[in-house]
């Protein structure tokens, strides 16, 4: 039986529909958003916003057909400050209700996916993931993580604050260092586009079933050069998308302050994050197994 999911972030709303095989989905849709422009001076989305995010629900139902799927949105309608209203007009216009994750629920979704892509032979883990709005951690050694948290640290959200490179470096690693129980000797594997993405900046095959790494000596090399370049030189940099060229630098310092902080030079990149987490929760469901997705 086919399951399905709706991922709504900041620049997409992306449809993946699956029977079993992850690597494989029978339907896989996106559809663009650019909601990091439509938040007014109080962080409410904008009623174009809304239209926008009502189209892309719309036509990822349409695609999905009698297939039953499950649509949640991450911090860029999560932590917006009309987030209920926004729910509730996408509800009455759409008929779809869409679910709010919390940052725990996504950084659990992120081990799990970071889990089953490497296999129980990778050991214990910790799993770092940088988004727009905030950043996921998670560390175990079995199918679920012994501690999960989420930090308001992400790309999108340092880039407002406008601080330069060395205030967005103390800021971070003051929150970091305290937050979470970093294990030097667990394998250190990012999860997100950001890692993806400053990853093939540094020389990794764009291929996401080749093994791809993140060293923080290139990291460090690449962040001076891109506080010097214009949000336009930098989306014509190898991995970096024209739509998240501006936090672009935000995201790489947020991954050097997370490397330092943990003690891991190299980090593991996986493709899979929380969408994929949550089709292998559904997954697992279906076979009438445990799941713990809500």
């Amino acid at each position: 039986m086919p399951v399905g999911v709706l991922d709504v972030g900041c620049f997409s709303a992306h449809l993946v529909v699956v029977e079993r095989d992850l690597m494989r989905p029978l339907v896989s849709h996106k559809v663009r958003l650019r909601l990091d422009r439509e938040l007014d001076e109080s962080g409410a989305i904008t009623r174009a916003g809304v239209d926008s995010l009502c189209a892309a629900v719309l036509a990822a139902r349409k695609k999905a057909g009698e297939v039953r799927f499950l649509p949640f949105a991450t911090s860029s309608v999560r932590d917006s400050s009309n987030a209920d209203e926004v729910m509730r007009k996408v509800a009455r216009r759409t008929g779809v209700e869409l679910k709010v994750l919390s940052g725990k629920e996504e950084a659990r979704l992120s081990y799990t996916a970071a889990r089953h892509w490497f296999g129980w032979s990778a050991g214990p883990m910790i799993v770092l993931d940088v988004g727009g709005g905030t950043v996921e951690l998670a560390t175990g050694s079995g199918a679920e993580p012994e501690r999960a948290i989420s930090l308001p640290l992400g790309a999108r959200t340092l880039t407002r604050t406008g601080l330069t490179v060395e205030a967005m470096r103390s800021e971070v690693r003051d929150r970091l260092s305290t937050a979470f129980p970093w294990d030097e000797q667990a394998r250190a594997v990012g999860c997100s586009k950001v890692f993806e993405q400053l990853a093939r900046l540094a020389g990794a095959r764009s291929d996401v079933y080749a093994p791809r790494q993140l060293r923080l000596k290139d990291l460090e090399k690449w962040i001076p050069r891109l506080a010097k370049l214009s949000v336009r030189e930098r989306a014509a940099l190898p991995g970096i998308s024209r739509h998240r060229a501006q936090q672009s630098l935000a995201g790489a310092v947020v991954a050097e302050a997370l490397m330092k902080v943990s003690g891991h030079d190299v980090v593991d990149i996986s493709p899979w994050s929380t969408k994929e987490g949550l089709l292998l929760d559904l997954v697992e469901r279906a076979r009438g197994g445990r799941s713990s997705a809500a």
